[in-house]
């Protein structure tokens, strides 16, 4: 005897119809036309943001090199790696300086035009001057 009940196929099952899922996708994707943008204007605008604050960090890191050796390093590679005596480093927590939020080196220049040392990214276009996004993000404003 078996323990199961035969079972009952029914054609009629229940389910969205095509036109129920349609309806669903362009609801959706109004939504992320109406989002999308926004969102990713804040993603920039965070991008911006920290840039500013690893050349801030970046800046006190110099500092700190400068009270040490009593002049400012030749690039930014010697926050982490002894090049100098009375070198008391590594002056950044990681072992190597960080890349602006594009991907690319931060600009260091010594002596600087600015300063004592110029600090600085050319922002997503990778170009000098811009707007928005594409703005250079500098240290000595």
């Amino acid at each position: 005897m078996n323990r199961f009940p035969p079972r009952k196929t029914n054609r009629c099952q229940p389910g969205f119809t095509l036109i129920e899922l349609l309806v669903v996708l362009a609801i959706l994707a109004m939504l992320a036309a109406l989002v999308g943008p926004r969102v990713m204007t804040a993603l920039g605008g965070s991008k911006v943001r920290t840039a500013r604050i690893q050349i801030e960090d970046l800046s006190a890191a110099l500092d700190l090199y400068r009270l040490d050796t009593g002049r400012y390093p030749a690039n930014l590679g010697a926050l982490v790696k002894e090049d100098t005596p009375g070198w008391n480093g590594p002056y950044l927590k990681k072992t190597r300086v960080p890349k602006d939020p594009w991907g690319r080196d931060y600009h260091y220049r010594h002596p600087g035009e600015h300063g004592d040392y110029d600090l600085f990214s050319l922002g997503a276009d990778g170009k000098s001057g811009g707007h928005g996004e594409d703005a250079d993000i500098r240290g000595w404003e």
